[in-house]
């Protein structure tokens, strides 16, 4: 299973991932922006029941009966859906926060590696060439 995780980290174009960190950041604190500015749908007042019976009202009256009935649902799916979207809309911010925070990391780590990688290949060209000179004087 890691084999297959490590083909898939070498095909992300990490360079590009690292340069669109900041957009899609300041993309999600845009949509969080528009979408927190927005008032939430009113909940609607429960709608009452009609006090006549089915056989007494009228087919026009049961008709709009029904429709208030569906409206007063629908808005009340409407208050939800935007309740989800707000917690969406703040769930992604926060994501793009972290993959800011982690492209940082990686960058800076990426830049330790290379320092290492030259401190190695210093230390490691000091060592041969004492030892040469050691065996030299031999």
């Amino acid at each position: 299973m890691s084999i297959g995780l490590l083909s898939v980290l070498k095909i992300v174009p990490w360079a590009d991932v690292i340069s669109n960190a900041p957009v899609v950041a300041d993309g999600a604190k845009k949509l969080w922006k528009a979408v927190g500015k927005k008032a939430p749908p009113q909940a609607p007042d429960p709608v009452s029941e009609p006090t006549t019976t089915t056989d007494r009202a009228s087919p026009d009256a049961q008709a709009i009966a029904v429709l208030e009935a569906r409206l007063a649902s629908m808005e009340t799916a409407t208050a939800e859906l935007h309740a989800q979207m707000l917690e969406s809309s703040a769930l992604m911010t926060s994501l793009a926060e972290l993959n800011n925070q982690l492209i940082e990391r990686v960058n800076a780590n990426r830049i330790r590696v290379i320092w290492l990688a030259l401190a190695t290949f210093l230390t490691g060209s000091i060592a041969v060439a004492s030892l040469v000179m050691t065996l030299g004087y031999s």
